[in-house]
């Protein structure tokens, strides 16, 4: 039986195991599907031992994305370009690296919430593994604008530079946003797993404008009081996020891509069932 685990710091909240588990019945797959709680300065070690016990692959989520590249013999191209690897594959000689945050955040923003990138004011909140992840393919979308900011402007600006090969990211701190205006609002900030959000200027939201948060269930609170305060005409969680990367790393790891509707469904109908 194939063995595959999300590992992450926390992860008992993780959805992964269900998703997994369900892709696996609905494929006719034998496989087991863990979630592992590993400390950063565990980390190096443990991804090791799985590869010695021949694990046929692992999700990563914080706060591990950016770590773990570092222990993969390999990488696709955009888990290179993001330097954030949120999946890994079992090659003979050590893991492999892939990144499938991108294509599942496109695939539901654009494929099941039909919700436009190309030629939109986009701006991208904070600038860890997570939203590294996503640049690339909304860069290749050709928006009109793509901002990625950050409380201090280090990272952002070295992510820019980065990336300018592949089209322009402009950096920015959150103070700095004031009088920008966005078509489209993606939170890929971590900080709303503490239940908070931080202080941004006014006005960011254009008319009509679309609010998307990476995150989902308790964490998704604060971004999504905050969006809506402001003004944003829709607020969406990443909840459609998640099952859509997990059945692109499915795919990668047995070569099947799962539908993923029913189950977006089913876990979003227990969500609102759960809120009230």
């Amino acid at each position: 039986m194939k063995r595959f685990a999300v590992i992450g710091q926390p992860i008992a909240h993780s959805l992964s195991p269900r998703i997994h588990r369900t892709f696996a019945e609905q494929t006719d797959i034998a496989l087991s599907y863990e979630a592992i709680e590993v400390a950063p300065e565990a980390l190096a070690g443990q991804l090791a031992q799985w590869h010695r016990e021949a694990w046929s692959g692992l999700n990563v989520t914080l706060p591990h994305k950016t770590a773990v590249p570092a222990a993969c013999v390999d990488c696709s191209e955009r888990a290179r370009v993001a330097e954030a690897v949120n999946t890994l594959c079992h090659l003979d000689n050590g893991w492999y690296g892939d990144n499938t945050d991108g294509e599942g955040l496109l695939r539901d923003l654009v494929d099941n919430l039909d919700v436009a990138v190309a030629n939109q004011r986009i701006l991208v909140l904070g600038a860890g593994g997570a939203a590294r992840g996503i640049l690339l393919p909304l860069l290749q979308r050709r928006p009109a604008e793509l901002v990625l900011s950050n409380r201090t402007p280090w990272k952002p600006e070295a992510i820019a530079e980065a990336m300018a090969e592949h089209g322009r990211i402009r950096p920015s701190t959150h103070l700095a946003l004031k009088g920008d205006r966005f078509d489209l609002v993606i939170n890929a900030m971590s900080v709303g797993h503490s239940g908070r959000f931080p202080r941004l200027p006014e006005g960011l939201f254009d008319e009509g404008a679309v609010a998307y948060d990476l995150s989902y269930g308790a964490a998704h609170a604060p971004f999504a009081a905050w969006a809506r305060a402001q003004g944003a005409a829709v607020v969406h969680d990443g909840l459609g996020m998640l099952v859509e990367q997990a059945a692109v790393s499915f795919q990668l790891w047995n070569a099947v891509l799962p539908r993923t509707d029913a189950l977006i469904a089913t876990l979003r109908a227990e969500s609102r069932s759960t809120a009230v």
